[in-house]
């Protein structure tokens, strides 16, 4: 039986993540059907829908150049394609951070961001706002060799003086090399491209693959996004060493600078010892052979500080050949399997654990508001079949003082109502304090404010400082929004325990929100720069001082993510915090004047009390079926999340 691969298991989660899509997707329109639904849960239901299909699986390949990772990308995901997707030969074949993606919107193109960009205000992620800042080569899906041709141009280099590669931050003067190659001729080669982006049709990047691929050390440390965003938000990160060259100083100082500390949603971090082709001697036994990788492994693991079991040994170039030619002894002898194996162990569960507990708590949170007020509708109606039925064979003075007691009801909630719409605009005026504390506008003037800071300090200390003092003021909003956020949730819990003592309204425990995560995250970002400032930024040159202000960009632009997050996150949680009582003061108003409605009308001999009994039941009946249909609903939500892949395997290979 072939072994299952992650190209197999990334198959499967997504047909796992279909079938989730789709029960979702039922559930919303049931309830829109049945008039059920209200705008705060087609909004949490349409957002968990659009994550849905928008869902990634980012996989990282990081090492210094030479290592193996573009033969290696090649092995892994595109070995069916029969051919090299990445460029991949001797020397250096990328020379810029690549991402690997598909857009059905776009076309099939590779597209560069010129070098020269560095220089400029802005992230990368800017720039991928910008359409007109990048170079764009159309791919030819037709010519493997048209192809292959374009996609060398991620080895393009120019040549340039010292200043300029210093003003890019892509040289350190007091290197040895660099100042070899700056004697002969005065200039010193350069990557063309800061930035390459691939949109390709494969099978797997169409299903929400995305892969990077980041070109050595320099690479990762001049472009700060890569340690902000790129790497930490990474579900997998593969750390490429080479069989013939070793653990080199550059290979150790990536591991620890950039890979080792990494969290977030990085849980994989895998080692790769690459090329081990090179140790296949002829003149020795397989178990020679064996041994010395095995000297290899553990030589590189007691290097990095990790357990040789962490380190995998392959043949990337062997690997893929043994694919292309399909030869299940070369591919063995390559040990991509074991690889593969263990990276589809980290990577797919973790990946399906995190998205079926955010679905889980989407759908929960809808599921259970709406039978709360599937339950309060039937005990209400039936409130009131079992007040009609006291009425059978009662004088017309029994059915007065009942109609006097339904419209007493009516003005005590109408009271009531005026307390709530008093209670909202006390609600709506801390909510308005909240927004001051996490809105973005306040963000971004601290963020000019730095900027402005850092423009006009010419010291290290000046730099130091505007930076601390940014993210003193971050944390100061972030803590006062969380005080406003328990202020608000301690006045709506006392609000809906009125409401449920002297109206009978469902109790409800509204939701907490915590903004822990996003401190902690500013945290990370603060530490992040410290270690950065102590290390990249050590000698303030005119180049340094631009890779600084280079930096803040990255990370003020990292922040802003992070407080529209926040925002996002928060202003759901205040729709969710409001809407229940909403909903059950307008069912409990409408009830309440069907109920006054069916008294008058007996009261008035319009139509008998058994017609209006039997109506009343009727209701009952169509009641209890929505709470059956949206039990069964639920479990088949329940059921599609908590799948561990089996039916998706039978789905895909049926």
């Amino acid at each position: 039986m072939k072994p299952t691969t992650l190209v197999d298991e990334f198959e499967h989660y997504s047909a796992w993540r279909d079938a989730v899509f789709v029960r979702v997707e039922a559930l919303r329109d049931w309830l829109n059907t049945q008039e059920l639904g209200d705008a705060e849960s087609e909004m949490r239901l349409n957002q968990l829908l659009g994550r849905l299909q928008e869902d990634t699986l980012n996989v990282a390949f990081v090492a210094e150049f030479s290592r193996g990772k573009s033969e290696l990308i090649n092995a892994i995901f595109f070995s069916d394609y029969r051919q090299r997707v990445l460029p991949s030969s001797a020397g250096r074949t990328t020379m810029c951070t690549t991402e690997l993606y598909y857009t059905p919107t776009l076309r099939p193109s590779l597209r560069l961001l010129p070098i020269e960009t560095k220089t400029r205000d802005g992230s990368i992620a800017d720039f991928k706002r910008d359409a007109d800042a990048w170079t764009e080569f159309p791919l030819n899906l037709d010519s493997a060799d048209e192809m292959s041709a374009i996609l060398m141009r991620l080895a393009d280099t120019m040549q340039v003086d010292a200043a300029t590669a210093e003003a890019y931050g892509l040289i350190n003067p007091d290197d040895e090399e660099t100042a070899r190659s700056l004697e002969r001729d005065g200039s010193i080669a350069i990557p063309r491209w800061r930035h390459a982006l691939i949109n390709f049709p494969h099978p797997l990047l169409k299903q929400g693959l995305v892969i990077l691929d980041t070109p050595g050390l320099n690479a990762i440390g001049t472009e700060p996004e890569l340690t902000l965003n790129m790497l930490p938000s990474a579900h997998a990160v593969l750390f490429l060493l080479s069989a013939d060259t070793g653990v080199t100083k550059s290979d150790i100082e990536i591991w620890r600078q950039y890979i080792a500390p990494v969290q977030g949603a990085s849980r994989a971090r895998l080692v790769v010892l690459n090329k081990i082709d090179g140790l296949w001697d002829e003149l020795k036994t397989p178990a020679e052979i064996d041994a010395e990788i095995a000297k290899q492994v553990a030589g590189s693991a007691a290097l990095l500080d990790l357990p040789a079991s962490q380190v995998y040994p392959v043949s990337a170039q062997k690997a893929l050949v043994a694919k292309v030619k399909n030869d299940p002894a070369l591919l063995a002898k390559s040990r991509l399997p074991e690889l593969e194996a263990a990276l589809t162990q980290e990577l797919i569960p973790h990946k399906q654990a995190l998205v079926s507990e955010s679905a889980q708590a989407s759908v929960e949170d809808v599921v259970i508001k709406t039978t709360e007020l599937l339950e309060t509708r039937l005990a209400t109606i039936q409130d009131q079949v079992d007040e009609l039925e006291g009425l059978r064979g009662k004088n017309r003075d029994v059915i007065q003082h009942m109609m006097v007691k339904a419209n007493e009801d009516k003005q005590q909630f109408e009271r009531g109502l005026q307390q709530f719409n008093a209670l909202r605009n006390v609600f709506a005026s801390q909510v308005d304090t909240l927004r001051r504390h996490l809105g973005m506008q306040a963000l971004r003037d601290e963020v000019r404010h730095t900027r402005m800071t850092m423009e006009k300090s010419h010291f290290s200390m000046g730099l130091r400082e505007a930076m601390g003092r940014f993210f003193r003021q971050v944390d100061g909003n972030l803590k006062a929004s969380a005080e406003s956020i328990q202020e608000i949730r301690a006045m709506m819990t006392a609000m809906y325990q009125k409401f449920s003592d002297e109206h009978g309204l469902a109790a409800v425990n509204p939701p907490d929100h915590s903004l822990r995560k996003y401190r902690k995250e500013m945290a990370r970002l603060e530490r992040i720069f410290d270690e950065r400032f102590n290390t990249v930024f050590k000698m303030l040159t005119l180049g340094q001082h631009q890779l600084t202000a280079r930096f803040f960009e990255t990370l003020a632009s990292k922040v802003v993510q992070v407080f529209e997050l926040a925002n996002s996150e928060t202003e759901a949680w205040l729709k969710a915090l409001i809407s229940p009582m909403e909903t059950q003061v307008r069912e409990h108003k409408i009830q309440l004047k069907r109920r006054l409605e069916s008294v008058s009308r007996i009261h008035a001999a319009t139509e008998t009390l058994d017609d209006r009994i039997a109506e009343l039941e009727a209701s009952i009946g169509t009641a209890s079926d929505q709470l059956d249909q949206l039990a069964r609903i639920n479990a088949r939500i329940v059921e599609a999340l908590s799948d561990d892949l089996t039916e998706a395997r039978l789905v895909k290979t049926a």
